[in-house]
Parts: structure tokens; sequence; C-alpha cells
């Protein structure tokens, strides 16, 4: 597993959002920056305050002109249920071949109580309106990824 780096051009995509619609990064890029974040599943319980943070903070995003789409490799089916029940104001994408995950090198070898399977990493990257990543996220905590993020946009729009 290697992740893209801060600089590297984004690989564009398209996939199927939780109303079953697709979402292009390429498109979102004509007019916003766009903060895409991997997560392993949905309605877990990390990925679940991970995802009400970012919905809590819509607005502050927005004031930085980025949007927050989440990558996960749920079914649409599922992502419509997590959306529902949390009231998620953000596309949620499914990526059920990890196509993506792997393009962003995000998806490998992971441990959990002993076991080893290949899986998402929760890893997050900035993707500039001129396609390339702006910063790569990779150290925070479920519960502040969100206060992690803010900082960043903050900084960046101040330099």
């Amino acid at each position: 597993m290697s992740p893209l780096q801060a600089g590297d051009k984004a690989p564009l995509f398209v996939l199927k959002d939780q109303n079953g619609n697709d979402f292009s990064l390429e498109e979102t890029l004509k007019s916003h920056q766009v903060l895409v974040y991997f997560y392993p599943k949905a309605m877990t319980p990390g990925c679940t305050v991970q995802a009400q943070n970012l919905r809590d903070v819509k607005a502050d995003l927005e004031k930085y002109n980025t949007v927050a789409v989440g990558i996960s490799p749920d079914a649409v089916k599922r992502l419509t249920k997590f959306t529902e029940r949390d009231e998620l104001n953000f596309p949620l994408l499914s990526d059920e071949d990890h196509a993506v995950a792997d393009a962003f090198g995000v998806w490998g070898l992971k441990k959990f109580m002993g076991k080893e399977y290949d899986g998402i990493h929760r890893l997050t990257f900035l993707i500039g309106q001129d396609g390339t990543v702006k910063h790569f996220f990779n150290k925070f905590k479920t519960k502040d990824h969100h206060e992690v993020v803010l900082a960043k946009l903050e900084e960046l729009a101040n330099a």
C-alpha cells in the first residue's frame, strides 16, 4: 500500500452515491475542492462518528469551498441506510470492487484482533480544483478528524 501524497495528481473517478446517482470527481472539481475520505464500513461506530462530525461541519467546509465525500466498499443500499439513519448531508460513494481505493493507494493489508485481511485504510485526501492532492491526512482519530481537516483548511487559506 502506497497512498497518494501532496502534489500527486488525483485519479479521476465516477462512483455511485447513496442515491444511485453518478458522482464525478472531475465535474465536482470544476466548482469546489474535494475532501475525499476513505472509511472501512458504513454504520460501524468509528465510521459513524467520523461521518456525523463531517455532517455537522458542512457549513464550515463550505467556507473553504470544500465538499466532503466518503468512499467505502459498501453497496449503495447500505449507504442509503447510513445516510438516512444519520441524516448525512454529503455524498457517500460505493467502491465495491475497491478500484478507486486501489488508485488512491488506500487498499491493503490490515490487522484486527489477530486476523489479517485486505481492506480500506482510514485515510483522507484534500483534492484541489487543479486535480492535485493538496494535503494527505493520515494522523487523526475518528472523533477529531473534522477538527484536523478544518485546521488544515484554515492554514492553507491563510498561507
